[in-house]
């Protein structure tokens, strides 16, 4: 690869990321002052404010996933047979956008949002993009599915505090655009459309940071949701280790671990409120973030923390591909401890005092 070329690689990005942040950031504004009702229904929604603010940061962040798609599918080859792969993740990256634009408008029922979600997950099955970690299809095809749609409901779920949402979805974009960098792939639609879509969050939390005066809403977390599946699937999931061989407790390994903050406050959730005799899907003010805020740790803090824990993840998940080259079950033990770490972590906070008596007062 000369020199010349990785130089047109460098201004294309530099010069992308730039404009992508510019133009979220302004996407938002106007969105800000011409926006009447869509996205500020506040029935079954419940945020850590009471006060009903907009949610429209989704469209934003399709708004530049289609204009970096089109602008790297215009200027750069694709081969032949990615052509099919890439037609379905749209279709899915779509499908999801359009559902979560529909709930935010209409507050539609949660069977609509399911169905559409596991439509989404039969496409990843049908397009070739499923989790391929075991010998009996039946189970990666189970796998896949529970993935899509765990994956989409526990995004949504974490968009309910300034900020939480966007950086952990964007410590998650980081690590998988860092993994691509060290896997030499920054010549890939993948690099170029994970990069579009880290540009947007970047711009949104101009808008989102704490005091937020705008949120992602659905349309944003369904968006990311599908989004950040389909490249775990194909980055984490089906990744290859050091001698280009798949692994399997090194697969499911590195999608834990990028993808906890969001699996760890949902897991942490739905226990809470089964133990509580509470269905899972209604909102409320006991999220891990919620919990840490009772506990004293300001609502930035919480968004850091929430970001730190992908990009910590991300270091460790480079070291594993990179500098592990027989994987044996001590880094699996090792990997488990910090995964049961910070799980444990979040799910103590629920458990303070302060945090119980927050709880019981709301």
């Amino acid at each position: 690869m000369s020199e010349l070329y990785l130089n047109y690689r460098f201004i294309f990005y530099a010069i992308l990321i730039s404009v992508l942040i510019f133009f979220t950031t302004l996407v938002n504004k106007i969105l800000l002052k011409f926006s009447t009702n869509l996205g500020t229904r506040n029935e079954n929604v419940v945020r850590w404010t009471t006060q009903v603010k907009p949610a429209l940061g989704g469209i934003s962040f399709y708004m530049m996933f289609l204009l970096t798609s089109a602008g790297f599918l215009a200027y750069f080859p694709v081969v032949e047979t990615d052509r099919f792969l890439l037609f379905v993740f749209m279709v899915v990256c779509t499908m999801g956008f359009m559902m979560g634009l529909a709930d935010d408008a209409y507050n539609t029922r949660p069977f609509m949002k399911f169905l559409v979600q596991f439509a989404c997950g039969f496409l990843f099955i049908y397009s070739g993009n499923y989790i391929k970690t075991s010998p009996f299809e039946w189970l990666n095809y189970t796998l896949t599915l529970l993935w899509v749609v765990g994956l989409m409901n526990s995004i949504n779920m974490l968009d309910n505090m300034d900020g939480v949402t966007t950086l952990t979805s964007l410590g998650i974009i980081a690590g998988i655009i860092s993994l691509l960098i060290y896997n030499g792939q920054t010549d890939s639609f993948w690099f170029a459309v994970s990069m579009g879509v880290g540009a947007s969050l970047i711009g949104f939390m101009y808008h989102n940071r704490h005091p937020a005066v705008i949120y992602m809403g659905d349309t944003g977390s369904q968006f990311l949701g599908v989004f950040l599946a389909w490249i775990g699937v194909k980055f984490l999931w089906n990744g290859l280790d050091y001698y280009g061989e798949p692994v399997q407790a090194k697969q499911i390994i590195m999608a834990a671990l990028l993808f906890l903050g969001p699996i760890a406050d949902t897991t942490t959730v739905t226990i809470n409120r089964l133990m509580r005799g509470q269905s899972p899907f209604v909102g409320g003010r006991d999220h891990t973030t919620h919990c840490l805020v009772y506990n004293g740790v300001s609502q930035g803090n919480v968004s850091l923390l929430f970001l730190a824990i992908p990009l910590l993840s991300s270091v460790i998940i480079i070291f594993l591909i990179n500098r592990i080259y027989e994987w044996s079950l001590l880094y699996s033990i090792l990997c488990g401890v910090y995964f049961i770490a910070v799980l444990g972590g979040l799910f103590y906070a629920t458990k303070t005092r302060k945090s119980k008596e927050n709880l019981s007062g709301s």
